[in-house]
């Protein structure tokens, strides 16, 4: 059907929009401190994916899209990279409020050094494979900026978060590379996946979501201290 990655989009998007006026965790009150991120976030991304689909790391399958392009990406895509780090940063936001207990940094530390060996080892060992190469590259990046520059205090929170997120991504991702929407060329990654989910996915999204949560929380601070 061709409204599939667009229906997929949606239903993403529906229940965190829905649930953003709850009381409690009153979402929609930072809905504000999102857009510049998610903006930000969306542009670097956005020049990736169209880099990707000019050569050929991934192509979408027209009989599950509406067929309006931009750049040669498809509208859904663009709504992708809106629709998932929004339902992700809600998730962050519930568990921030609901959630008291959270690892040390310490663990964070540890998860992030972890993080950024297993990034730079995946990279050497397929330098010629281009999804490999940026997706652990810039995750790579991300997480030493993070870790030893910006140092911040909700690192281990976000991979709470992370986890969590991972439910909604075998969902979302798993239709998306099962009907298929999304068709990947096993050539340009390590061809390792996790059912129908190429497992370089994974840590895509977790740069994405990690670069997003990082916007969130900066554009949050500066309102706090602005006041």
């Amino acid at each position: 059907m061709k409204y599939t990655y667009l229906l997929i989009n949606i239903l993403t998007i529906f229940f965190p929009v829905v649930l953003s006026f709850d009381k409690r965790v009153a979402f929609a009150k930072s809905w504000k401190f999102i857009w510049p991120g998610m903006a930000i976030t969306g542009l670097v991304f956005l020049f990736w994916d169209v880099l990707f689909t000019i050569y050929g790391v991934w192509s979408f399958n027209d009989k599950y899209i509406i067929g309006l392009k931009f750049f040669g990406l498809p509208l859904e895509e663009i709504l992708f990279f809106l629709t998932v780090p929004f339902a992700c940063i809600f998730i962050y936001a519930c568990l921030n409020f609901y959630v008291k207990w959270q690892a040390g940094p310490a663990i964070a530390r540890v998860i992030s050094n972890l993080l950024i060996g297993l990034s730079v080892t995946l990279l050497i060992l397929n330098y010629t494979k281009l999804y490999t190469v940026v997706t652990f590259g810039l995750l790579a990046v991300l997480v030493i900026l993070l870790l030893y520059y910006f140092k911040p205090n909700w690192l281990s929170r976000f991979y709470m978060a992370y986890v969590v997120s991972l439910i909604p991504f075998y969902i979302v991702n798993g239709l998306l590379t099962s009907i298929p929407v999304v068709l990947y060329n096993d050539a340009q990654n390590m061809g390792v996946r996790v059912g129908t989910i190429p497992f370089e996915d994974h840590f895509y999204s977790l740069a994405l979501l990690l670069m997003n949560v990082g916007f969130f929380e900066y554009f949050k601070n500066c309102k706090k201290l602005a006041v």
